[in-house]
């Protein structure tokens, strides 16, 4: 949302698609670390990890799992669009945020929210140091250039590495308005920042995930703030379209706007970009 009384620098602002190159990384367990009842962390490390890059708060990677615990991840068997083997394992892969890399470490971190009985939950319910799990990716980022009046970030669970990731990424000087919907005041998880953070934590209360309701209030009360912001919303497909279509038509630019579907009701490793 652009305020025309308000100065603007929107000519150095844009969203930049850069292209990394795809490859499959081979890696192990390090460390794992609860950080609530909702989020774990696990830490992999690896020689195949050098090189790894991730220029996006926002950027994924595609996990490759064990069929069985503590086994080796099934890999696909060459580039995307490859034809399967008959008989032979199919990978079990799913989408998420590489949320801290550390070069100099060696150590890639990436958050699971722990709730159903899928694949990556149950791998990582039981993950432990020396275990093997693969990524490939990212394949692209969409890097986010220019000075914003504010930033805007809302989504569930599955959102919240990604948030946290952009708000440490945010300078000082920089403002930002936080919606996370989650459980409990116990799924809640530091968010530091070096730009000034409002914080708005949304309960379910053990009503169940995926329902639009809670976020799409907190954002109806919302004023949004004058000068340009940059909109960043993700949650189950349906929600995040919702709240799109709910910011859109208060005057949000959409240019500015991005949403994603990091889940979806009834479907199986879902990730989906909402656009028109």
């Amino acid at each position: 949302m652009h305020n025309p009384d308000m100065p603007s620098t929107a000519a150095a602002r844009s969203v930049q698609r850069v292209r990394h190159e795809t490859r499959l990384r081979r890696l192990r367990v390090l460390r794992t670390q609860r950080l609530s009842p909702a989020l774990l962390r696990v830490t992999l490390g690896g020689g195949e990890l050098a090189g790894f890059t991730s220029a996006a708060a926002d950027d994924h990677v595609k996990v490759f799992f064990p069929l069985v615990p503590g086994g080796a991840p099934v890999l696909p068997a060459g580039p995307p669009g490859t034809p399967t083997i008959p008989g032979a394992p199919q990978p079990v892969a799913r989408d998420y945020t590489p949320r801290r890399y550390d070069a100099q470490r060696g150590e890639l971190d990436i958050e699971f929210v722990m709730h159903g009985e899928g694949p990556a939950a149950r791998w990582a319910a039981q993950a432990a140091p020396g275990q093997e799990l693969a990524i490939g990716g990212p394949r692209g980022s969409f890097v986010v250039q220019g000075d914003f009046d504010w930033w805007l970030l809302a989504g569930d669970e599955a959102a919240l590495p990604a948030i946290a990731r952009r708000l440490e990424e945010l300078p000082a000087g920089a403002r930002a308005f936080v919606f996370a919907e989650v459980d409990a005041a116990s799924d809640e998880v530091p968010l530091p920042s070096a730009a000034n953070v409002q914080r708005h934590w949304l309960h379910r209360s053990g009503r169940s995930a995926g329902d639009a309701a809670l976020l799409s209030a907190a954002l109806a009360a919302f004023p949004l703030p004058p000068g340009t912001g940059y909109g960043w919303i993700a949650a189950e497909s349906n929600v995040a379209r919702s709240l799109r279509t709910q910011l859109l038509a208060r005057g949000f630019d959409k240019q500015w706007l991005k949403a994603s579907g990091y889940w979806k009701l009834g479907a199986v490793g879902s990730h989906e970009r909402i656009e028109d």
